[in-house]
């Protein structure tokens, strides 16, 4: 009988770096996706590290976000932005692209599924859209 596997090994470090970078360029790609694109610096290589990184850990693999930054606290990084629910499944659009892109297959996708949905509704920080996406009147929002 096969043990089952972790995404980590499935993946493989250089298979969850590749799914991160997709990610990142479909993020880039993709106009309806400009607010959560928004959110992000315009050199997107330190956080195509930091997220690859982080997802090596929660994987099963070795932790090496933990080992570079200490901690692994997902909502204080997030806490200046505004992520609402749309926020949060345009995050999700991006990775079930990423894992369709790359090729993963659907148990894969299926293991993920509910784990990267609970990871991804943590760091929301709003019940519901921005007031600017509300509001055309309103130049900025917190």
């Amino acid at each position: 009988m096969n043990q089952p596997q972790t995404p980590y090994q499935i993946l493989g470090e250089a298979g969850i770096r590749n799914l991160t970078s997709t990610f990142y360029d479909i993020m880039d790609e993709h106009p309806e996706l400009t607010s959560l694109r928004a959110m992000h610096a315009a050199d997107l290589g330190p956080m195509k590290e930091k997220l690859a990184d982080y997802l090596i850990g929660w994987m099963g693999g070795p932790p090496l976000y933990a080992d570079k930054h200490g901690t692994v606290c997902m909502t204080e990084p997030h806490e200046p932005y505004h992520i609402g629910p749309e926020e949060r499944d345009q995050w999700l659009q991006c990775m079930d692209l990423a894992l369709e892109r790359t090729g993963a297959s659907d148990e894969l996708v299926q293991m993920l599924k509910h784990p990267m949905f609970r990871v991804a509704d943590a760091v929301r920080n709003r019940e519901g859209p921005a007031a600017s996406a509300s509001n055309p009147n309103i130049i900025a929002s917190h």
